[in-house]
């Protein structure tokens, strides 16, 4: 199976009840997300099937973020090369949600995945 892969940002994370419903969705549709939630700005990543992501997305603009904004579409998971040629090892994600605090640690998160470059266009940083 392709995994695929998207990313969304918002205004901001903050509402309990919000993040339980993607919680829940994350379950329902077998898929990875990772939150950075509790402020400015919101991200939110979504790893799993192509369908299982997209449905998951159905449910994120169900919930009505201030300033939804998808900053990558569904897409397969490429994985960056390391300097010695080499993919990245690519982490084993349970379905489920996981969230984080600072933007810092949503990068790092990035980076273990091998797709910090992705993640850095995607958020128009690069």
């Amino acid at each position: 199976m392709t995994l695929h892969h998207a990313l969304i940002r918002t205004h901001h994370i903050t509402s309990r009840k919000k993040v339980a419903s993607l919680r829940k969705a994350a379950g329902k549709y077998g898929c990875f997300a990772l939150l950075r939630s509790g402020g400015c700005p919101g991200i939110m990543y979504c790893k799993g099937s192509e369908e299982g992501v997209k449905e998951w997305l159905s449910t994120v603009q169900r919930l009505r973020y201030k300033d939804f904004f998808l900053a990558s579409k569904p897409a397969a998971v490429q994985l960056e090369l390391c300097p010695k040629g080499t993919s990245t090892p690519q982490v084993e994600d349970p379905a489920g949600l996981v969230e984080v605090e600072t933007v810092g640690e949503f990068h790092a998160a990035m980076e273990k995945r091998g797709i910090s470059a992705w993640w850095r266009r995607a958020m128009e940083f690069a």
